[in-house]
């Protein structure tokens, strides 16, 4: 006779028994947020488009093939697909496989071309190169809308489910050229929207922001691995309060089991505040929390420090008068 699991053990792998679809899973916090799904019970299926044989397009090593292992590793089922999602047909494959395999899917995480390096240029719009403008909307914006559609479709009929934008600040704005802007802007306001139409269908859309994130390429930068990444903190103090992928991942576990999750449907999360209300940890067992850092500014030019003061004292502007505006509209409406 098989012994039932105690609510202890079965509490550590919440998500035993659901499907989840981490879209750019690679490397990062796509790879993160794979790994702690994984972590918490789920069948994780962990596509992009590097794959062993055939490596990034970017020039970097890491493969879904890791990743999917990594999930494994970590007690969960991974399975690594190639998918292009800027190729529709591709995507509606993938759809139609996990379907036909699970009969059901409960997490779609959209991490598509994070960490992009035509998005890596830093210049203000009217110096910024355009040449390759499509190719970054349709690789970082068109492929994360593309993968929404068809997760909204199956989520829909079931009633249930948690689509997530993986994105950049927990303000209105973030970094980079206009371009790299747009795109993190249009994450948030793409949860936003997908929220209101899939509420009356009981499934959420959230967007979420790391912190400081330590992915491969930030080690590399400050020439250091996750076993000292500490040392990093010589030449940045910030980065002592830096996290793991996994933390990120983590967060997005804690909301796809949390049964309340359609009270935050809309919202723009982050990996510190969510460890502030569901308790998890990095994996060494710290609480980065970005939000309460006081940041050295000190290696910050001038004129970048004035730039990002007019920009947040415009945000406060902007956002207080799409408040009221918004309150005003809906006064507006007839009572339902």
């Amino acid at each position: 006779m098989t012994k039932p699991r105690s609510r202890k053990r079965a509490s550590r792998r919440p998500l035993a028994g659901r499907v989840a679809l981490v879209a750019g899973a690679t490397r990062g916090a796509g790879r993160g947020i794979a790994r702690a799904l994984g972590e918490a019970g789920a069948t994780v299926y962990c596509t992009g488009r590097s794959v062993r044989g055939k490596p990034s397009p970017y020039g970097r090593t890491e493969t879904i093939e890791e990743t999917a292992e990594l999930v494994e590793a970590a007690g969960g089922v991974g399975v690594a697909l190639r998918v292009d999602h800027t190729v529709e047909a591709e995507v509606r494959r993938l759809f139609k496989r996990i379907e036909k395999k699970h009969g059901r899917l409960d997490v779609v995480v959209n991490c598509i071309a994070g960490e992009d390096p035509l998005m890596g240029q830093w210049a203000s719009f009217w110096d910024v190169d355009v040449r390759n403008a499509d190719a970054i909307l349709r690789q970082a914006f068109t492929s994360h809308v593309i993968t929404a559609k068809y997760a909204a479709r199956r989520m829909m009929a079931a009633r249930r489910g948690l689509i997530v934008e993986v994105t950049e600040s927990d303000t209105l704005g973030a970094g980079g050229n206009p371009f790299a802007q747009a795109v993190k802007i249009a994450l948030k306001a793409f949860a936003l929207n997908m929220a209101t139409e899939l509420k009356p269908h009981r499934v959420a859309a959230v967007a979420i922001t790391p912190g400081f994130l330590r992915s491969e390429s930030m080690l590399e930068r400050f020439g250091v691995t996750e076993e000292n990444w500490r040392d990093g903190g010589k030449k940045d103090s910030n980065f002592l309060v830096s996290e793991s992928p996994l933390y990120v991942g983590r967060a997005v576990a804690a909301l796809a089991a949390d049964p309340k999750i359609l009270a935050r449907t809309g919202q723009t999360c982050s990996s510190w505040e969510l460890a502030r209300d569901y308790g998890f940890t990095d994996a060494d067992g710290t609480r980065p929390d970005w939000g309460r850092h006081d940041i050295d500014f000190g290696d910050h030019p001038g004129g970048l420090l004035e730039y990002i003061r007019t920009g947040c004292e415009l945000q406060i502007d902007w956002l207080a008068s799409a408040s009221r505006r918004t309150r005003r509209l809906l006064k507006q409406l007839p009572s339902p």
